[in-house]
């Protein structure tokens, strides 16, 4: 992924940016624009993100309780580890982090004011398009099209450009195939040598 202040340079002029790709030097790469084209996809890019561990925190007791959230939040804090995705409720947090440097240190202190649980050798997936808030019954097509993976977290929330969830890493090649089928094959050249898995219904 390109991070975004990388592009700031360009802003101010309204200059294009292109991505080339270093190992295949004839390949005309991607342009950035300020305005995207249109397009009959509501998604324009999909990316993946592995080697990430969740963490479930959950606790009862802290029910309805003022700070609760601070408090965890300030343990990742402490030790400068970086968050990339959070779900919460009333009693539980669950979030993802890409360093395992220093978790034992803070699964420690979270296991202080809450029950702590690890998960590795997750992944990201993260859908970028235009108005996905707004279009009623994309959610619905994101998970049909990968219905044979578990999907083991949700976000999308505030954001109109993108929506992101977690599954296993060892299925993110499959998730990728699936949902470049079913949102970008009918607008791009296929960019993978193998065809999403024929999912076939049971009786």
């Amino acid at each position: 992924m390109l991070h975004p202040a990388t592009i700031l340079p360009a802003r101010p002029e309204e200059h294009s940016v292109w991505v080339l790709n270093s190992r295949n030097a004839g390949n005309e790469g991607t342009k950035i624009t300020a305005m995207a084209p249109p397009c009959a996809s509501p998604f324009k890019s999909i990316a993946a993100k592995k080697r990430l561990t969740i963490i479930d925190i959950v606790a009862s007791r802290m029910l309805m309780t003022h700070g609760y959230l601070k408090s965890v939040f300030d343990v990742f804090d402490r030790y400068h580890c970086a968050i990339d995705m959070v779900s919460t409720s009333e009693v539980s947090i669950s979030l993802s982090v890409d360093s395992n440097e220093r978790l034992p240190e803070i699964c420690a202190e979270l296991g202080r004011i809450a029950d702590v649980k690890l998960e590795g050798h997750k992944a990201l997936i993260c859908m970028v398009g235009e108005d996905i808030r707004g279009r009623s019954g994309i959610s619905g097509r994101v998970f049909s099209a990968i219905r044979h993976v578990n999907v083991r977290m949700i976000s999308q929330g505030a954001s109109e450009i993108n929506m992101s969830f977690m599954i296993e890493e060892s299925d993110v090649e499959e998730a990728i195939r699936s949902l470049h089928a079913e949102f970008l094959r009918s607008r791009t050249r296929p960019c993978f040598d193998v065809e999403a898995r024929v999912v076939t219904a049971k009786a």
